[in-house]
């Protein structure tokens, strides 16, 4: 009887932390929102320091689907604001002074969470092949793939993945910049 009770107390205690380890990373992705990683597969030639310094205006292009059509037409549409507003939040200026840097990109992976997903914790991302190209001249300088991942319930759906992929493209692009000082 002593050995079932503390084989109960450790099945409940262990179901407990199980659910509170949960209900954390829930609370922590709504406050932090979706991932946006990058893994560059191409980087800017250092001519200097911070090689794309001189741009100071960003233009979007419309995204490609290279996924057979399968990535829902929201993404595509809201892509482009949410890139603004990801800009926006961050330290780049976006202004007409200087020399414009293109971004361009095709999705080739999208993926939602189904019910066993669900179940387990979902994960949610999308993939997308992206470009930054010299307006003036055409040239590609540099390409990555960005992810905008999502992997709890507070983070499902379109919006928070094109989120996550805005965040991503902008992080790319940061790193490539001199910090602000202060």
């Amino acid at each position: 009887m002593k050995n079932v009770m503390c084989l109960l107390i450790v099945v409940t205690l262990g179901m407990f932390s199980v659910g509170c380890g949960r209900a954390i990373g829930e609370a922590a992705e709504l406050a932090t929102g979706p991932k946006g990683l990058f893994v560059p597969l191409i980087s800017p030639a250092r001519e200097g320091a911070w090689p794309l310094a001189e741009y100071t205006q960003f233009e979007m292009q419309r995204f490609t689907d290279d996924f057979g059509g399968r990535t829902p037409a929201e993404l595509f549409r809201d892509l482009p604001s949410k890139f603004d507003e990801e800009l926006d939040e961050s330290e780049l200026t976006n202004n007409a002074s200087g020399k414009t840097l293109v971004i361009r990109g095709s999705v080739f992976h999208y993926e939602s969470s189904d019910l066993l997903g669900m179940a387990l914790g979902p994960l949610e991302q999308v993939i997308a092949r992206v470009e930054l190209v010299d307006k003036d001249s055409g040239r590609v300088i540099a390409k990555a793939n960005c992810v905008g991942r999502t992997t709890k319930s507070v983070g499902k759906g379109v919006s928070k993945k094109t989120e996550g992929l805005a965040r991503a493209i902008v992080s790319w692009i940061k790193t490539y910049y001199p910090p602000v000082e202060d």
